[in-house]
Order: C-alpha cells, then sequence, then structure tokens
C-alpha cells in the first residue's frame, strides 16, 4: 500500500512562542516537523545532516538576518522559503527583497494577537506552505554590492511621452514573479509599448515593487491608478488588493483600477485583466502569462487568442511554479511558449509586427 510521505518543515524563527504553536499546527495539519531552531546558524548546522522539503524563516533574528540566511541558502543549497516576518512600514521592501533573493512566499504576521493569527487556518500559511513544497527553486549566483549610482534626475525626466499608444503588453505573474519581472521588464527599452502587469501580491507591496523597478528599468514603472494612460514607455502594476482592467477612451487605452470580489480567489486577478484587454484592445494585444500556481489568467489568455492578439507563456524549465502558463497551454490560449529569457524579445518582436 503506498503512503503519500509528510511534507517536512523546517522553522527558524527566534521566538520561542512561533516555534511551539507553529509546530503544533504544522502537526495538525498532517506535516511532519523536523526542526524548530532559533536562528540561521543552528539551521545551517541541521541542513549538514537533514533537509527539509520547506523552510519557514523568520527576517529579525539573533546572530544572522534572515535574509542573510537565504541569500547563502539559495547560493549555495536550495530549498523552498516561506518568509513569516511581522510587518513594519520597511516590510514591503524587505518582502520584495526576499522575493528578489528567491523566497516563493510571504505570510505577514501580526505584532499583537500572534498566538491567535498562527492558529487561525485563515492566515495562509498552510496553504504558501503546501504550494512551496511544489515549487521548483534554482540556485542562484551569488552577486557582489551594486556599485552602479542610482538613475541621475535626468535619465528620470527624459523619458520620452508619447500622445498614444499602438500595443498594449499585459502580463499575469504570481509565485516566482518578482524575480521573473526582474529579467523580463530591463531588457525593454524606453519606447517599447506600454505594458500592464497583474502580478498577485498583497496590498502595499505593489507600490514597492514598482519603485524597485522603476530604478532597474529604462522604461517608468508605477503602480497603476484610476484613469491612468497606457503609453509606450510606461508599465503599470495592478495595485494589490484591487482589480485592474484595460479600457478605452476615444482612441487613447487607460486603466480603470476598482474594487469588487476576488476572482479565481484573486484580487487582482490576471482573468479580469486579460478579459478586459481582449475586448478592449484585441489583437493590438501582447499577452504574457508567466510562473504562478493555479490557473489565473488561462481563460483570459484564449479569449485574447481568440480575439487575434499575440500570447505567449514561460516555459516550464524556467519557471518556478508552472501552474498558469500549463492551464492555459491547455485551454489552447497559448501561441508560443518560451524561456523566461526571451519574453522580452518577443515582446518587441511582435511589437513591430501588424
Amino acid at each position: 500500500m503506498n503512503t503519500v510521505r509528510p511534507i517536512r518543515v523546517m522553522l527558524v524563527d527566534d521566538s520561542a512562542v512561533v516555534r511551539r504553536v507553529l509546530a503544533d499546527v504544522l502537526r495538525q495539519h498532517g506535516f511532519q516537523v523536523i526542526a524548530a531552531l532559533p536562528d540561521p546558524l543552528l539551521a545551517q548546522d541541521f541542513l549538514k545532516k537533514e533537509t527539509p522539503d520547506v523552510i519557514v524563516l523568520d527576517v529579525e533574528m539573533r546572530r544572522m538576518d534572515g535574509l542573510t540566511f537565504l541569500r547563502q541558502l539559495m547560493t549555495s543549497h536550495p530549498i523552498p522559503v516561506v518568509m513569516c516576518s511581522t510587518l513594519t512600514t520597511e516590510g514591503a521592501e524587505t518582502t520584495l527583497t526576499a522575493m528578489e533573493l528567491g523566497a516563493v512566499a510571504f505570510v505577514t504576521k501580526p505584532s499583537l494577537g500572534l498566538k491567535g493569527f498562527l492558529q487561525d487556518e485563515g492566515n495562509g500559511l498552510i496553504q504558501a506552505i503546501r504550494n512551496a513544497s511544489r515549487s521548483a527553486v534554482r540556485q542562484t549566483r551569488a552577486k557582489p554590492p551594486a556599485a552602479s549610482a542610482p538613475p541621475s534626475p535626468a535619465a528620470v525626466t527624459s523619458r520620452p511621452l508619447f500622445a498614444t499608444s499602438h500595443k498594449v503588453v499585459v502580463i499575469g505573474i504570481s509565485t516566482g514573479g518578482v524575480q521573473a519581472i526582474e529579467q523580463v521588464l530591463p531588457r525593454l527599452p524606453r519606447d517599447a509599448p506600454g505594458v500592464v502587469i497583474v502580478q498577485h501580491m498583497p496590498a502595499k507591496f505593489t507600490a514597492a515593487l514598482s519603485q524597485r523597478l522603476d530604478g532597474l528599468c529604462a522604461m517608468e514603472v508605477r503602480e497603476a491608478r484610476h484613469g491612468d494612460r497606457v503609453l509606450p514607455g510606461v508599465v503599470l502594476i495592478a495595485p494589490g488588493g484591487m482589480h485592474t482592467r484595460l479600457a478605452r477612451s476615444g482612441a487613447q487605452y487607460q486603466v480603470e483600477v476598482f474594487d469588487g470580489p476576488p476572482v479565481n480567489h484573486h484580487r487582482p486577478s490576471v482573468d479580469v485583466l486579460f478579459g478586459s484587454a481582449a475586448a478592449i484592445a484585441g489583437k493590438n494585444t501582447i499577452g504574457v502569462i508567466m510562473t504562478g500556481m493555479g490557473d489565473d489568467g488561462a481563460r483570459g489568455l484564449r479569449e485574447l487568442h481568440q480575439a487575434g492578439a499575440r500570447t505567449i507563456a514561460q516555459d516550464e524549465a524556467s519557471s518556478v511554479v508552472f501552474g498558469m502558463a500549463k492551464e492555459a497551454i491547455k485551454l489552447g490560449g497559448v501561441g508560443e511558449v518560451v524561456p523566461l529569457a526571451e519574453i522580452a524579445d518577443r515582446i518587441l518582436r511582435y511589437n513591430k509586427t501588424a
């Protein structure tokens, strides 16, 4: 008789309360907690003997912080990591850094009512750990500290402002998205077609993501606001917790940002963006679906494909989670499947074609 091996989890958190309560909760849900350790140095020693399926990692700890440990882990011994830390003013930037380094999920724990939060099945941590156990994390190269200076004010203000946009690029992405999008957007020139992105991410984090990407890209990157025009040289990222759809005002494309119930368990939803692009821009759209869990965006990409849009899916080999793209392929909405490193080139090529 075949039995399913439980997911093996290692907890790294300097709070004894968190370690004790979370270990009990995980065991009740069928996980095997193979270690609950107060700091990353002890975790490094433990990893010499055993390898967990998932690590649940705090950020602020004694002796070594969680981000330093995560960076070292992903360059030497990549394992799926779920960050679980208290949200502070700098929390969004910390989260983005963790995801950039290779963490596959981030769950925010509160400063007050911690025990009740950990025992609440609706906090998302249990599902995040299950999803992480199915993620394909990859070894990253150690990066030296960046020596380049931030872009000068002149460089930023010299970005062109066009009267309208011909092609519109819509991108849907989820788990593993921060790392992936940082490999696509910086390869687009400042006169690339306007881009609208739905990245599954909670409220407040998308503003920090936009600021980070704006410093890396030739295009202007900002969090979308209701009524923003979709212009060449501009990337709009859907705000976390709000849907974003494409709309039209005369000959101009713009976005509508609005509240509403989750679609496919997500707000913002990729299907909302893609479906609106199919109806509003049709064949003038380039639709891209990338790494992510679930099927959000699959039906919307099929609508785009049926409307004559160019549609692209990230391939399995370069995806952290081959879920959204896989489902889109199954539904027949994908025109081409390409590696992550080639997505920017495809966008530029299709922008030149009628």
